[in-house]
């Protein structure tokens, strides 16, 4: 028997053409709807950069799943390592005028179990993501230096991640501190198995309440 035969194969849908109309048919094509209380999951972008998703090219679907879009705060001095410059920086940015906005750690962070990891036996996220009953993940997909690529697992671990936990992540489970983690960077290839392990953690405790739309643009 072959590998692919003892696998679950999962169903990718694909379109060339990148527009708000676009963005809603690929989430009807994936057939699960995402019900409760919604969070999307994207990243806001730092005060000038425009790499993020538009707003304007996610709102008819946000405003259909009436979605709250969450964040983290970030774990390295910027414009969205504190709650109301990040909320700032996604006022600025168009978010707000498309949707409530809310930063999952801002009261603080949950540590969710990690089965079967090497580096992490837990991961923490923001605890406002405990008030979610679905994740709907758009993540503009690129290149990244750190993690390879930046796609769904990057924004579900990295952006899911407390500050506290982005700083875990990063050192592989061994600093919760921003200036202990940068200061001992472990190898990247351990960096993207701790990323990948807290992925999992996040894939295991949603369950089948969370889909993933990825934009590849500009």
């Amino acid at each position: 028997m072959s590998i692919e035969a003892e696998m679950d194969v999962a169903s990718v849908y694909f379109i060339k053409d990148i527009t708000p109309e676009n963005i809603v048919k690929i989430y009807n094509a994936l057939g699960r709807r995402a019900e409760g209380k919604v969070a999307v999951k994207l990243s806001t972008g730092e005060p000038g950069n425009n790499y993020h998703l538009a707003p304007q090219l996610i709102a008819p679907l946000v405003r259909q799943l009436n979605g709250t879009i969450v964040e983290n705060n970030t774990a390295y001095d910027g414009g969205r390592d504190h709650t109301a410059d990040h909320l700032k920086a996604a006022e600025e940015h168009g978010f707000t005028a498309i949707a409530p906005v809310e930063i999952l750690d801002a009261e603080g962070e949950m540590a969710i179990p990690v089965t079967g990891g090497r580096h992490l036996n837990k991961n923490y996220v923001g605890k406002g993501w405990a008030d979610y009953d679905f994740t709907v993940v758009l993540s503009h997909f690129k290149g990244h230096p750190m993690a390879g690529f930046g796609g769904a697992m990057k924004n579900i671990s990295i952006g899911l991640a407390s500050s506290a936990g982005k700083c875990w992540i990063h050192s592989a489970g061994r600093y919760r501190d921003k200036a202990q983690t940068w200061a001992n960077i472990p190898d990247n290839m351990v960096f993207q198995e701790a990323m990948a392990e807290a992925s999992k953690s996040v894939i295991d405790r949603a369950g089948d309440k969370i889909l993933y739309i990825s934009v590849a643009n500009q």
